[in-house]
């Protein structure tokens, strides 16, 4: 599988407070669902990949429920 140039920027350097938006497969809309639902910051999303024992099945049917994601986005 290849990256995309924003999952490579984002790698490169690390998460600090980057936005969500800055997540590969996240872009304006879904950030901007994500954000009015308390995950305004990258690391929450890790943080709700974590706490679902990084499962990636239920964090892709997470992300589909809270901001609508579509099956492409959510593997990004």
């Amino acid at each position: 599988m290849t990256t995309s140039p924003k999952h490579r920027d984002f790698v490169a350097e690390p998460m600090g407070e980057k936005p969500v938006g800055s997540l590969a497969g996240i872009g304006e809309v879904l950030g901007k669902k994500l954000e009015e639902r308390g995950f305004e910051k990258a690391y929450v999303v890790l943080g709700q990949f974590l706490v679902l024992k990084k499962d990636k099945d239920l964090f892709r049917e997470c992300l589909k429920d809270t901001c609508g994601a579509n099956a492409k986005q959510s593997r990004d």
